[in-house]
């Protein structure tokens, strides 16, 4: 995910799985699934969310709507990727539903962590136009956002780079440049793009060919960003001209008055979305938010406040065009980018991250 309190690094290491030990200790081991669904109240849903400004425009979008509408309370909590497993393999969940990246509800699914989604709750799944891709048996996806090539527009005499081939052309567009570290998955799809293969055609990712073409570029690689705010600070203090970044974070700077801009050709789609961990205390409860959150309405009322793009299509009938051009699941954005292979990567991530980590090093 790209905001917000937690970064995605700790979530998907588990660095707070510190804490796991001292949430664990707080249950009473007589505790089971049913007197934790007795205790807790059917008028309160805890929802796992990354927490920042993420959640607080979860709650002035989702979550105090649903309250209002059916008097369910929404309890908020923070837990990391790996305190969540261990609560469910515990069998000792403290949140009913979760909402997280796409990558880790596969994740999930695949540890048995998660409930089978029942479709046939979900009424506004049916016939929205919701990718198949995000319709997964354990998790549905609520919003799309991007990794996008941004730049300083004083830096190249008034040309703008527009495709990943120019972001390594060093000759056409001179100066420093930043990728992404290990906050999130390696950039290998960028370099194929730059080497011309087509946007349909990267996956299965040919990472000899994609390693080749980093090193090309790597010389003039100043610094590898570890933080969602960080390619906007490089870019803003001109340490660097071209950046890697995702999409909705230079959009403060920019209204700040920062020479900065971004482009969509290329740019590599990840998802949010919601899943039930495997013993949840208040599944009803959970079908009805996840079902609320994707009402075409609720999905463009989210979008006007935090730049995540509606999976819903109809959503785009709520939204001005100027909120829309900003949004990764804008028709013209998802044709000039591509959704990242969640089962390739969860596949080959560890075999990667260990060579992209020496590539980096050396």
């Amino acid at each position: 995910m790209r905001d917000v309190g937690m970064d995605r690094r700790a979530f998907l290491s588990g660095v707070g799985a510190i804490g796991v030990g001292a949430a664990a200790a707080s249950l009473t081991a007589c505790e089971n699934r049913d007197d934790r669904r007795a205790a807790r109240s059917s008028k309160t849903l805890v929802v796992r969310n990354f927490g920042g400004a993420y959640s607080e425009a979860n709650r002035e979008a989702v979550y105090d709507p649903f309250s209002k509408e059916t008097g369910i309370r929404i309890k908020v909590v923070n837990f990391a990727n790996e305190q969540m497993l261990a609560q469910i393999k515990d069998d000792r969940p403290q949140f009913d539903v979760m909402d997280i990246d796409m990558s880790n509800l596969v994740r999930f699914e695949h540890e048995d962590a998660s409930e089978p989604l029942d479709y046939g709750r979900l009424k506004n799944v049916r016939n929205a136009g919701i990718a198949q891709s995000l319709l997964t048996p354990n998790g549905v996806g609520k919003s799309y956002w991007a990794s996008v090539l941004a730049y300083r527009t004083d830096a190249f005499d008034g040309r703008r780079p527009e495709s990943w081939a120019d972001f390594w052309n060093l000759g056409a567009f001179p100066g420093k440049r930043a990728l992404q570290g290990e906050v999130d998955w390696p950039e290998l799809e960028f370099a194929l793009l730059a080497d011309g293969v087509p946007l349909d055609r990267l996956y299965p990712l040919d990472v000899n060919r994609a390693f080749k073409v980093l090193d090309e570029i790597k010389g003039s690689v100043r610094t590898f960003w570890e933080y969602g705010a960080e390619p906007g600070e490089l870019l803003s203090r001109g340490s660097v001209v071209a950046c890697s970044t995702w999409d909705g974070r230079l959009q403060q700077p920019i209204k700040r008055g920062a020479p900065l801009a971004y482009e969509w050709n290329g740019a590599r789609r990840q998802s949010n979305g919601y899943g039930i961990p495997k013993g949840s205390a208040n599944p009803d409860a959970a079908y009805r938010l996840i079902d609320f959150a994707l009402r075409p309405e609720v999905q463009a009322h989210m979008a006007r406040i935090y730049p995540d793009g509606p999976v819903v299509p109809a959503a785009y009938g709520y939204l001005t065009e100027a909120t829309a051009k900003n949004l990764a699941s804008t028709p013209g954005n998802l044709l000039s980018g591509f959704d990242m292979d969640i089962e390739w990567w969860l596949e080959n991530q560890d075999a990667v991250t260990r060579r992209w980590r020496e590539w980096a090093r050396t």
